[in-house]
């Protein structure tokens, strides 16, 4: 078999498992927007035969023989070209899928599946001690699964693994370690407590209650769907819902869905949150179609992902020049906004202080929200911390870190969903984000000019076709920290962050 025939047999049967993978996607998105209450049991066991479908498919020995076949021939001679991304991720793929048993893999969907329809229901009683076992047996097979990871060797030009969680770690941001993790945090935690502490102290504090009066659903959801339109969301490929826990999900090349929460007495958790999952929505309709299904059509980490997400909630949507254009047209959907200034609504909508919900948290303060479920985590993959002992363990963290502390689990170890879906070693991508949408908006102004300039006119579109240029269309065609590199001429830091706040919070808070 020539190696040009044995890449276009990987091709096809990769894009065949692409289709199943984005139907147990699209399955996804029902269980968590429109499926009928007793419809999760039933939805867990298709998950769960779906998931061994899928492991059968990504353990096909002829996968191996196919690789086998196109390793070291001209076709992947250049490190960067479309053939030789794609060989390099279906070989690390492989590997790792065919290390997980069949059982594994099984279980595990299911447990996922069934943990978070259970989360969705416990977690309003506030009921911990029903979801602790849910939590448990995902965990366990978390666990062993990253324990399987963990002894096979990394991705050629990565680093050494240096403990189990680097392993889960790897599957979202590949190459990173726990080891460039506690340092990176350590910087960010002096730098932000240190600006924390100047603003809490600052004369100058914005008036908050203005975000908590009347906003009706259905006038946040028209809002929402004019602001997506004008950043650039197409909504002929896509569309916003309600659901218990915000989220974007890429059904497939036309099809990329986000969802959203409103609350009637809350402006910031609907438009803020649409306008997070739309910047994931952004990333995905950036990709390029025609390597759907394929490694050099998907997105590179989910702290790259990430980055996208943040930048179209905080550096675009938090910005004066955003506000400047829209604010206008938010007093004529929420009457409740009449007597508001531009200035003192901009203010509130960037306003600091420690709290307990995540997805509700400031730029200042929201690292370190992350900080916490990051010490967790490796602390209970390092064997020093009991899942019964979660709770206790995240108010002591979150006194320690944010000096409040919740008094019930719904607003505190309960409070994400992620937990109950196996995702352990995600949360550090939304740090990562926070850096590199930092890094990348720097960059971008220094190509483009001042962009809140061009926000205050309307204009989106230079800024996000500059993303889909340098970032989107790459797909997975650079590791993470190289394409930081490649885009900005630095590597990841989180300097250019630190210097944003500052310069931002100086101005607002009169520091």
């Amino acid at each position: 078999m020539s190696p040009e025939t044995a890449y276009q047999n990987l091709l096809e049967f990769q894009k065949e498992t692409a289709y199943l993978a984005s139907l147990g996607a699209l399955a996804a998105w029902d269980q968590r927007t429109m499926i009928p209450k007793k419809g999760h049991e039933h939805r867990a066991r298709q998950m769960a035969a779906l998931a061994r479908l899928l492991h059968a498919r990504m353990t096909d020995p002829r996968i191996g023989e196919w690789l086998a076949q196109v390793e070291g021939s001209p076709l992947v001679q250049d490190p960067l070209s479309d053939a030789a991304v794609n060989v390099r991720e279906w070989r690390q793929a492989y590997e790792r899928a065919r290390a997980i048993p069949e059982r594994l893999a099984v279980e595990l969907a299911q447990a996922q599946s069934e943990g978070e329809s259970f989360w969705e229901e416990a977690r309003p009683r506030n009921d911990w001690q029903g979801f602790l076992p849910y939590l448990r047996r995902v965990f366990e097979l978390t666990r062993e699964k990253a324990q399987i990871l963990y002894a096979l060797p990394p991705a050629p030009g990565d680093p050494p693994y240096g403990e189990v969680y680097d392993a889960l770690l790897d599957g979202f941001e590949p190459g990173m370690r726990a080891r460039d993790l506690e340092p990176l945090f350590a910087q960010l935690k002096a730098g932000l407590k240190g600006l924390l502490d100047r603003i809490l102290g600052s004369a100058t504090q914005p008036d908050t209650r203005i975000l908590h009066r009347p906003y009706p659903k259905e006038a946040q959801r028209a809002f929402a769907l004019e602001l997506l339109a004008a950043c650039g969301y197409d909504l002929e490929a896509g569309r916003l819902d309600p659901t218990a826990h915000p989220f974007e999900i890429s059904i497939g090349p036309g099809d990329v869905r986000i969802t959203t929460r409103y609350f009637e007495d809350f402006f910031n958790a609907g438009i803020f949150g649409t306008l997070h999952e739309m910047g994931h929505a952004l990333y995905e309709q950036g990709l390029p179609k025609e390597h759907w299904g394929t490694p050099r059509g998907e997105a590179v980490s989910l702290g790259i992902h990430e980055s996208q997400s943040r930048t179209w909630e905080n550096l675009v949507g938090r910005s004066l020049g955003f506000w400047e254009r829209f604010f206008p047209r938010a007093q004529e959907f929420f009457p409740s906004l009449a007597d508001v200034s531009l200035e003192d609504f901009h203010r509130a909508v960037n306003a600091v202080a420690p709290s307990l919900i995540r997805v509700e948290a400031d730029e200042v303060t929201y690292n370190l929200h992350i900080l916490v479920r990051l010490e967790l985590e490796m602390a209970l993959f390092r064997g020093q911390l009991a899942l019964e002992d979660l709770p206790g363990a995240w108010e002591e963290a979150y006194r320690a870190h944010l000096g409040v502390a919740p008094q019930d689990y719904r607003d505190g170890v309960m409070q994400d969903v992620h937990w109950s879906g196996g995702l352990f070693g995600y949360f550090p991508t939304y740090t990562l984000g926070n850096l590199y949408a930092a890094q990348f908006f720097r960059r971008a102004e220094a190509e483009l000019g001042s962009l809140e300039a061009r926000f205050r006119q309307g204009e989106f579109a230079p800024f996000l076709d500059w993303s889909r240029k340098h970032i989107h269309a790459q797909g997975s065609r650079f590791r993470p920290r190289a394409l930081v590199e490649r885009v900005t001429g630095e590597p990841p830091s989180a300097r250019p962050f630190l210097e944003y706040l500052e310069a931002k919070y100086r101005a607002l808070y009169g520091l």
